[in-house]
């Protein structure tokens, strides 16, 4: 791995400063690093990542305080601590979410997930439907659908304790009154909903226990109870479809995101479970991303 400039040849221009950080994170197997470095260099000088490419053409000065707190940010980088929880934010939709340790950070593929429930949503003749999102965890679900959908009441659910403090802060900085956040166990949450619900939406964990993340900053990083869900990773999947089953009123739809290789053994556990139409959709890298389904009537439940 190249070592940073010690403080005695600290970079004194955008550019030389760009440069160094490039190579030390490609050498430390970053996949995107002069996206990341950008990234860095703009969180210390409050510049995006524009300003930043053009300050690196433009040779423009380095003050050597901001260069040492660059030099840190980049090191930290190489060890391979999330970007995001360096620079404390993870971009979602049109959000920018507060994310760090104790929370899941949200990814692009999950993006992609959540136009599901918007479409569903916004195609039905309802004034006000009600979408939930079943373990919320940064909030990034169910604040992207409340913002693009501003007619429909949604409920998020998160239990854990180290995650929560996060959740809250996203809804507390999202202007979206018509999202409310609950702190309780997904299996049980929101009785007082049942059977009225239009879209249940959840990105559960769904690794199996004796898997190990190939990435370090999910392995690393990444909270356990976010992404380990028992042996065969479904057993929240199991949660979800019974929970969802109870919220929904007949024809709702459930969205479940989950790993490439899960599709087929979920929408058998859907279909047990006496759901309707089972589908699997593949995201924009072709591999299988979410599956959903459609509520039965009650006497089928």
């Amino acid at each position: 791995m190249t070592t940073p400039p010690s403080n005695h040849s600290i970079p004194a221009s955008v550019d030389t400063i760009r440069n160094v950080a490039i190579e030390t994170l490609t050498q430390a197997g970053i996949t995107d690093p002069e996206v990341d470095a950008d990234l860095l260099i703009g969180h210390v000088l409050s510049q995006s990542r524009g300003q930043v490419q053009a300050a690196g053409i433009l040779r423009t000065a380095l003050g050597e305080t901001d260069a040492a707190a660059i030099l840190e940010l980049v090191r930290r980088r190489s060890l391979r601590e999330p970007l995001q929880h360096i620079t404390g934010r993870a971009p979602f939709r049109s959000l920018e979410l507060f994310v760090g340790p104790g929370v899941f950070v949200p990814r692009p593929e999950t993006e992609q997930v959540v136009q599901f429930a918007i479409d569903a949503l916004r195609a039905l003749p309802d004034a006000e439907p009600i979408a939930v999102d079943l373990g919320t965890g940064s909030g990034a679900i169910a604040l992207a659908i409340a913002v693009e959908v501003p007619n429909a009441r949604v409920f998020a659910v998160e239990n854990s304790p180290e995650a929560f403090p996060w959740t809250s802060r996203n809804f507390g900085a999202v202007a979206a009154s018509n999202a409310t956040l609950v702190f309780g166990d997904l299996a049980e949450a929101l009785t007082e909903l049942d059977g009225t619900v239009a879209v249940v939406i959840s990105n559960p964990p769904y690794i199996p226990v004796d898997a190990i993340p190939r990435d370090p900053e999910v392995r690393l990083f990444d909270p356990a109870r976010a992404l380990f869900g028992g042996p065969d990773g479904l057993d929240v999947v199991r949660h979800v479809s019974r929970t969802a089953l109870r919220l929904l009123r007949p024809g709702g739809q459930i969205v479940i995101e989950h790993g490439e290789l899960q599709g087929a053994e979920i929408r058998a556990l859907l279909a047990a479970d006496g759901w309707r139409a089972p589908a699997t959709h593949r995201d924009y890298t072709t591999r299988d991303r979410a599956t959903t389904a459609l509520a039965p009537p009650p006497a089928d439940r």
